[in-house]
């Protein structure tokens, strides 16, 4: 049975997650062929992560 106070517990790495797998799958679906390489690391921002890294 839920709690009844409404506490719902969120995980930040999981919700990132999804929303980064939503994002290859509607670049997925607009592409006329497979991605690339390159452009699965631009969907999934790799460039940014290393240059934060």
């Amino acid at each position: 049975m839920a709690p009844v106070g409404g506490t719902a517990v969120q995980d930040h790495v999981a919700l990132a997650e999804i929303e980064l797998c939503g994002e290859l799958i509607i670049a997925a679906s607009a592409a006329e062929d497979r991605l690339s390489l390159e452009s699965i690391d631009e969907v999934l921002r790799v460039a940014e992560e290393r240059g934060a890294g």
